[in-house]
């Protein structure tokens, strides 16, 4: 049994950890809102990627455009980039996005070897999972910690997907993040980022225009289609980074919730104990005191008789 002194160093550090735990949760949930609202102000300009593709295909069939201007998809290893986190307390994420990456990989290149693509892995933690899963690390990069650095991120990832293309024949890049699906749950998904799915161009070509003035472009068709397609890019990663990150935070924050109940358990449990520790040192103080009280009784009486004996 700890003593009172122990009791008090316990629940001392004890509070301290459940300071820290009530902090992180608040900045989880601050986060989680952060990335959601970076996800929304994308909409618009994605809205506006979009009629722009539209207008640039409008006069054009879309068929085979993605393979003639981003590499055949037959040949050469598959791209993943794989969204994780840099630290902790965030769950099973990691280890499911880890897992989806896995099987996407199995459905695009047809049973290869893992070694046989390239991976780029966007946290510490999930660099990790996926070198424990065999996966063959090219590149990494950590984690912004806000929105407002998720763009700088983006740009470098688009950098190293130009040079997979150009120097290791990628034809193919897939990724693969976690997106929250309601409340502290979240869920993988995948994106095949390029080549742009052929569905997908033929839609952006059936779009309607919102207004009677109809567009026109004077720039070379081949220069407004990569501007617009890199714009669809980035914003797509840019997307699975803000989903990623809300996700990371979702978790966290439910891990938080989790330990702050267990921390609040555990300071009720040591109050309780350091208060019945308290009492009984108290009574113990109180018998000695009793037990002393009546030993000097007991000998102040012995004297008397002893002294009206000699007197008699």
């Amino acid at each position: 049994m700890q003593t009172i002194e122990g009791l008090k160093r316990t629940i001392a550090s004890t509070s301290d950890l459940y300071t820290v735990v009530k902090t992180m949760k608040a900045m989880a949930a601050v986060n989680i809102r952060q990335f959601e609202r970076a996800v929304e102000s994308l909409r618009e300009y994605f809205r506006t990627v979009e009629l722009g593709l539209g207008v640039a295909l409008s006069d054009r069939e879309a068929a085979g455009l993605d393979r003639k201007a981003y590499g055949d998809t037959s040949d050469g290893p598959v791209g993943v980039i794989v969204f994780g986190s840099d630290m902790g307390m965030c769950g099973q994420l990691n280890d499911q996005v880890v897992s989806h990456a896995m099987k996407t990989l199995g459905k695009h290149n047809g049973g290869g070897a893992v070694s046989e693509n390239l991976f780029l892995a966007v946290g510490e933690r999930v660099a990790g999972r996926l070198e424990e899963a065999g996966a063959p690390i090219g590149e990494y990069l950590s984690v912004p910690n806000s929105a407002t650095h998720i763009g700088a991120k983006v740009q470098e990832i688009l950098l190293i997907i130009e040079e997979w293309r150009d120097r290791k024949n990628v034809g193919r890049v897939i990724l693969c993040y976690c997106e929250p699906v309601g409340g502290a749950r979240f869920a993988p998904r995948d994106l095949q980022l390029l080549p742009v799915d052929h569905p997908r161009l033929v839609e952006y070509r059936r779009k309607e225009w919102p207004t009677n003035n109809l567009p026109r472009f004077t720039v070379p068709w081949p220069t407004l289609f990569a501007s617009l397609i890199r714009q669809y890019l980035f914003v797509a990663l840019f997307k699975a980074f803000a989903a990623s990150l809300a996700s990371e935070n979702a978790s966290r924050l439910a891990s938080m919730q989790g330990a702050e109940k267990s921390i609040k358990e555990r300071l009720e449990e040591l109050h309780g104990q350091y208060n019945l520790n308290r009492q009984m040192t108290i009574t113990e103080e109180l018998l000695d005191i009793v037990a002393g009280f009546e030993a000097l009784s007991d000998n102040q009486a012995e004297g008397d008789e002893g002294s009206s004996s000699t007197k008699g």
